[in-house]
């Protein structure tokens, strides 16, 4: 019985160093095939741009994507993913990274592996019709918000601000189900609100405004993998400190129209003095200090 129980032991410690063998050997596998795939937004101004041309998205995600392959020697291959897919794409292996717009959650981080230095600090705007009234999340009580399925947006808009949340597909059907006066609030990370409302299609939305300049649980943006896969964090967060430390990051959030000063200037700044912050651990007080 005792020889038994020995040699299933050893058997599943066997399964077990096979199993972190397999999932540590990521960069290896992306080397072999000569292809990184990165999980981007689909084009969703400032963040992605469709080149009419190719009919492919390019901008700010391909271009921070882009280096990380340079960085690899390998071809890049991006997969746009949408807030219901993305997880999906990246559990299933249709995707080896996630460079989007995805905040870091404690649930997200018990699923998925995420690279700890985060590269901006994104969080939720208001979008809503200049005659709605709304000005504060708290106007939001017993009204529509309208959110992309899957957005870490939905808890506090329903639990801290008593809105009734309605999940949607993505940006475009959020905006056209505000424009079409089915929500009274189209609620998604600020940069892409502030872009629709600033950006080249701005006179459609002229009727429009952001309701407070109070961004909704402003969490760090981070770069997602699969479960420990560590070899592939120290990689991407190694790039990562790069970016900030070398202004690439800087540079390439200008270049496509990203807002830089309340994030990205400030952790350039500090990266030049060797300081980077951690998430989640260094954003507590990063940002309970902003609000001060």
């Amino acid at each position: 019985m005792n020889k038994s129980l020995v040699s299933t032991a050893l058997l599943l410690a066997g399964f077990a160093t096979a199993h972190a063998a397999w999932a540590d050997a990521t960069l290896d596998k992306i080397r072999q095939r000569g292809k990184l795939s990165v999980g981007i937004d689909g084009p969703s101004p400032p963040f992605g741009i469709l080149d009419t041309a190719t009919g492919k998205t390019g901008g700010y995600q391909t271009e921070l994507a882009a280096d990380l392959a340079r960085r690899l020697g390998v071809q890049l291959e991006t997969v746009p993913v949408t807030a219901s897919t993305r997880v999906q794409f990246l559990q299933a292996g249709k995707v080896d990274l996630l460079v989007a717009n995805i905040q870091w959650t404690q649930e997200r981080s018990e699923i998925l592996s995420f690279a700890p230095t985060p590269y901006d600090l994104v969080g939720g705007a208001a979008m809503v019709s200049k005659q709605s009234g709304i000005k504060r999340w708290e106007d939001l009580r017993g009204k529509v918000a309208c959110v992309s399925q899957g957005s870490n947006f939905a808890r506090p808009l329903a639990e801290q601000y008593g809105a009734i949340v309605k999940g949607l597909r993505g940006i475009p059907e959020s905006l056209l189900a505000l424009k079409g006066g089915t929500c009274a609030a189209s609620v998604h990370i600020q940069p892409a609100l502030y872009q629709t409302l600033n950006g080249p299609n701005r006179t459609e939305w002229t009727a429009f405004t952001l309701a407070t300049e109070d961004q909704l649980i402003p969490s760090p943006t981070v770069v997602w993998t699969r479960r420990g896969e560590q070899d592939t964090v120290a990689f991407v967060d190694k790039a990562i400190r790069d970016w900030h430390r070398t202004g690439f990051l800087l540079g390439q959030a200008r270049k496509s129209g990203v807002p830089d000063g309340a994030y990205i200037q400030p952790a350039h700044d500090r990266a030049r003095q060797g300081k980077f912050d951690v998430a989640p651990q260094d954003f507590a007080v990063f940002t309970e200090g902003r609000k001060s």
